[in-house]
């Protein structure tokens, strides 16, 4: 799991252990915390680092989504602090986001940049089956829980403008937030199941008859909402299946464009833990 802001741990992990993670990409946001959550095998970091340090357009998300495979974690949950793109939608709501519109400016988003081409598919952006588990559980704990919603992701760390935000809605995005992407599409590239619950504070600021959005009514009503995650957290492992059936499993196998003879040796050795079960064959 990656927890957004007001998510900073996990309750409930059971031997628990903190681990430092090297990646060609630098050093993740923070320590990844592992354990057990539910008897489930688990790892936890902190998107922002504790103390919530690292702002949206400086988080290096690929060494982030790079340490959780290195750890073997195959499904990852995003857990995100969003602003609401529609009145059914309130603050204190939970989305799970099937779609992503991208605003953000020069992130680096792949791990294949240099001596190597690789086009992933990416219609799709969310893992069907972890979505589908998120939100069965969020039903069944009682939270009001959306299921599918596009997030529009902005570079922040500014909120909107009024005329972005009018504009957004008339595009008809559902949520808006800066951080899921680009950890979906490294996801992918990574082989890793990714989905988002998105946690509704506020109505950014559209909203005639209710206040603009605010870090304090930010802070507000996620108190509430973490809690809430957390439940839904603790009830989706028991839902997650066995083993993987669904594409994102083997994003890779079709995916590589360059002849592997022409690959460079130090990118071979760099995304080993990406790429080594395709080009040894």
């Amino acid at each position: 799991m990656i927890g957004g802001s007001g998510l900073y741990e996990m309750e409930g992990l059971e031997n628990v252990d903190s681990v430092r993670v090297d990646t060609p990409f630098g050093s993740p946001s923070d320590v990844l915390i592992t354990g057990l959550l539910e008897g489930v095998p688990m790892v936890f970091l902190p998107r922002h680092g504790r103390g919530h340090r690292i702002p949206p357009s400086a988080l290096n998300a690929r060494a982030n989504i790079f340490a959780m495979k290195k750890l073997g974690v195959s499904m990852i949950v995003s857990v995100s602090a969003v602003g609401s793109m529609r009145e059914g939608i309130r603050p204190g709501d939970m989305v799970v986001v099937d779609q992503f519109f991208d605003r953000t400016r020069g992130r680096p988003d792949s791990f294949f940049e240099e001596g190597i081409v690789v086009h992933v598919l990416f219609a799709d952006p969310v893992c069907p089956v972890l979505s589908r588990c998120l939100g069965e559980a969020g039903r069944e704990v009682g939270a009001r829980v959306h299921q599918g919603g596009t997030c529009m992701v902005i570079e922040g760390p500014q909120f909107s403008t009024r005329a972005e935000s009018r504009i957004y809605r008339q595009w008809g995005v559902d949520v808006i937030g800066m951080t899921s992407l680009p950890e979906a599409r490294l996801a992918r590239e990574a082989e890793i199941c990714y989905a988002v619950l998105a946690l509704a504070t506020d109505y950014d600021c559209w909203h005639e008859t209710e206040e603009d959005v605010s870090v304090d009514a930010v802070l507000e009503v996620l108190q509430t909402n973490v809690v809430k995650a957390r439940e839904i957290l603790r009830t989706a492992v028991g839902k997650l299946p066995g083993e993987r059936e669904c594409d994102c499993a083997h994003a890779l196998e079709n995916a590589i464009i360059t002849d592997p003879e022409h690959i460079p040796e130090s990118v071979k050795k760099d995304l080993d833990i990406l790429l080594g079960k395709y080009l040894s064959v």
